[in-house]
């Protein structure tokens, strides 16, 4: 599902935020990537959704190397990859519905499919009741919900969440992580970046870790050569 084949990123003013990171994570894998802040995880997520290009090596998702997607097809690459930031980036003048709905209403869906997927992927989360309701009247905990409700409504094979739990109590960042499981479990793969290695190592994921942009724990990968 997702290949990292000699990975290097540099950012515009010479720092290397990634160098030579090889790993693969099979389809319908999860796994927790951690490391210390500024070890380059989030560079490593935005990478995989067409953020951020490599500045060399190739990150394949399904074969496709992506680096090399036209910009013009990168919305469609998107597609099939819901992301979950940890500051929600919920438009707080929009109910909880409107929320969940926008990749919907980007994709052009009918009115009868946004509402039947909507509500499916709050109930999911447990907010079926909230639709109605407008985010600053969410808790932390509720906020993050919607936020994965809405990555999750379209029904990608893959998920990527950033620090997801960062901001959340032990008790919520537990149930985060417990509807994460829920959806590999029904084959979604999915990459967590997360600091918080108590919860994570009580999880029995893999974990990748990364340290001043190498991936020093997890990410051997003995077929990254052919690739090169």
């Amino acid at each position: 599902m997702i290949r990292f084949s000699n990975v290097y990123k540099r950012y515009s003013e010479g720092r290397e935020a990634l160098s030579n990171v090889c790993f693969h994570l099979g389809k319908g894998e999860m796994a927790f990537l951690t490391g210390h802040s500024g070890a380059g995880k989030s560079t490593l997520l935005k990478l995989i959704a067409v953020i951020e290009r490599a500045t060399q090596g190739q990150v394949l998702i399904d074969g496709q190397n992506v680096g090399r997607v036209h910009r013009s097809k990168v919305p469609f690459v998107r597609r099939s990859i819901g992301i979950i930031f940890q500051d929600h980036r919920l438009l707080f003048d929009r109910t909880v519905f409107d929320n969940v709905a926008l990749p919907l209403v980007i994709a052009g869906h009918d009115h009868k499919e946004i509402g039947r997927r909507v509500r499916a992927s709050l109930d999911k989360v447990g907010l079926l009741t909230r639709e109605k309701a407008y985010p600053i009247t969410l808790s932390g905990g509720e906020q993050q919900r919607v936020g994965i409700a809405r990555a999750v409504v379209t029904k990608p094979p893959m998920l990527l969440a950033d620090e997801p739990t960062g901001n959340l109590d032990p008790d919520l960042s537990r149930e985060i992580m417990k509807l994460f499981e829920e959806f590999n479990r029904v084959g979604m793969t999915l990459l967590i970046a997360s600091h918080d290695l108590a919860l994570i190592s009580s999880l029995k994921h893999r974990i990748l870790t990364l340290h001043d942009g190498r991936m020093i724990a997890g990410g051997d990968d003995p077929e990254a050569e052919e690739f090169a």
